[in-house]
């Protein structure tokens, strides 16, 4: 069961804050996708569903509410008065199971459901590992493994954040992972993406927007204007703040036509997500010094399955050229000695004001990533010119 309305990523209540202001009668579904193939035990769906339920039990508090306050100026008073008496509808998840096949559908105006898809894959995962046989490592050497892996990037003067809750082992491993990097980390430990254990353990909550902004944006306005009215509606909205744009939701190099100077000159930089990360840092570093801005005044955010050796591999690439900083997540929040499930839920698709259901899609920089209908998919690689790109 979660403890926190609040134990979730941040760039959930960023975006819904947004999602509030610009598209407030907008409706979403989204679907749960086994990437991994994996086989749920009997009863899983029964456990999964008592721990949906108990979320409509939670709330902000007020010394939650105050801590968003302090930490979170931009978040406005008329959004906090909204979480505050935000509750889960347990109504909007659907969730069957037959044998060990198991799905899952959301359904509901897109400014509440956007709040369940991370806590979702947080309980879908921990359940999953507590029905099963496996073991995982002790506590104790969960302690030394975070302990090693942040002194090994503070060595190599990095900032590194933690952006582990959608694939942790459990709870209980993801409050000692951070209090360990909080411990060991010092000015290494940047923050957590997670909005309660960064208030528990006294960091900053790190996050801005994340792919289902611009495919909403895809299926509102079209796939050419998507990039450049998400970020444009982002900048009307935080004017300023929250300044990481990500990149590869029509593929980053689609992305790039969109970043012109205004933008790349707004955004404090960009997040990497898929693809490779020397070829990403290198056309960043190109795009900045087409547009004359010196790529060492940016920052590019880099988060995609993240280890030790690949981010000191990218480090040594971008060192002296751009500003780094990395969000890790799996490898802090389940390297404890088992297999961590491969899964999302994304959205599938969106109901803008007045219109009917469209099918929503992400094309990532790695095609077997790419997501949605097949058939929009392809008219989206029309439409960019993907294949002539190629």
């Amino acid at each position: 069961m979660l403890d926190s309305l609040l134990d979730n990523d941040f760039y959930k209540f960023t975006m819904q804050s947004a999602v509030i202001k610009r598209f407030p009668y907008a409706r979403a579904r989204y679907a749960f996708i086994n990437r991994g193939d994996h086989t749920f035990p009997p009863g899983f769906a029964e456990r999964l569903r008592e721990a949906v339920d108990a979320m409509a039990n939670l709330s902000l508090t007020l010394e939650e509410k105050r801590y968003l306050e302090r930490t979170c100026p931009y978040l406005d008073p008329t959004y906090l008065d909204f979480l505050s008496g935000f509750h889960y509808n347990p109504e909007e998840v659907e969730i069957v199971q037959k044998g060990g096949h198991f799905t899952l559908h959301i359904e509901g105006l897109w400014y509440r459901t956007i709040l369940w898809e991370v806590p979702l894959m947080a309980l879908i995962s921990e359940i999953w590992y507590q029905m099963g046989d496996g073991q995982r490592d002790s506590d104790a050497l969960i302690d030394t493994r975070t302990r090693d892996k942040i002194e090994h990037y503070k060595r190599l003067g990095l900032k590194i954040a933690e952006f582990g809750t959608r694939r942790r082992y459990s709870y209980s491993v993801h409050d000692r992972v951070v209090a360990s990097l909080c411990h060991h980390g010092g000015d290494t430990f940047s923050g957590s993406s997670n909005v309660h254990l960064a208030m528990r353990h006294g960091v900053k909550p790190i996050g801005t927007h994340a792919h289902e902004w611009f495919m909403f944006h895809g299926a509102r306005f079209g796939f050419k204007m998507a990039n450049s009215l998400a970020l444009e509606h982002w900048v009307d909205v935080y004017r300023g703040d929250l300044g990481i744009a990500l990149t590869d939701t029509f593929t980053s190099a689609t992305f790039f036509d969109s970043f012109d100077k205004k933008f790349a000159k707004l955004f404090d930089g960009v997040r990497h997500d898929s693809g490779d990360p020397l070829e990403f840092a290198a056309a960043t570093i190109a795009h900045y010094e087409r547009m004359g801005i010196d790529p060492r005044t940016k920052t590019i955010i880099f988060s995609d399955a993240l280890t030790p050796e690949r981010v000191e591999r990218i480090d040594n690439f971008c060192r002296g050229r751009i500003t780094t900083a990395f969000g890790i997540g799996t490898n802090f929040t389940n390297d404890v000695g088992v297999t961590p499930m491969n899964m999302v839920i994304k959205m599938t698709e969106a109901r803008p004001e007045g219109q009917h259901w469209i099918p929503v899609i992400k094309l990532s920089d790695v095609p077997d990533k790419n997501t949605g209908d097949a058939d929009m998919i392809e008219l989206a690689k029309r439409v960019l010119a993907l294949s002539r790109r190629a």
